[in-house]
C-alpha cells in the first residue's frame, strides 16, 4: 500500500494549465486488473485505486501521508521549457 505523490502534467489535448498546480496523492495498485468473462469489461477488486486526494502543496501531501503512517514516494516534477517564437519567424 505505497502512495505516490506527484504534480500532474498538462493535458496534451488542451493548451491551458488549469489543474497542474495542485499535488496529488494516489495509491499504487495492489491487485492486477482482470477481464470479466461475460462482458469483457476490465475490473478490479482494489478499492484504493479509486482514491485521489489533491493538496495545495507537496508539504501538505507529505504531512498527510506521515500523519496516516503511509509509506510514500515523491515523483519529480517535469517543467516544460517554453520556446517562445514570433509568428514572423515562420517566414524567414
Amino acid at each position: 500500500m505505497k502512495a505516490r505523490i506527484y504534480q500532474p502534467v498538462k493535458n496534451a489535448m488542451q493548451s491551458g494549465t488549469a489543474n497542474t498546480q495542485k499535488w496529488v496523492l494516489e495509491f499504487e495498485p495492489e491487485l492486477a486488473k482482470f477481464i470479466d468473462p461475460l462482458m469483457g469489461w476490465t475490473g478490479s477488486r482494489d478499492m484504493r485505486g479509486q482514491v485521489r486526494i489533491k493538496f495545495e502543496s507537496q508539504q501538505e501531501a507529505e504531512a498527510y501521508a506521515q500523519r496516516n503512517s503511509l509509506p510514500f514516494e515523491v515523483l519529480p516534477t517535469h517543467k516544460k521549457k517554453r520556446h517562445i517564437q514570433a509568428y514572423a519567424d515562420n517566414f524567414k
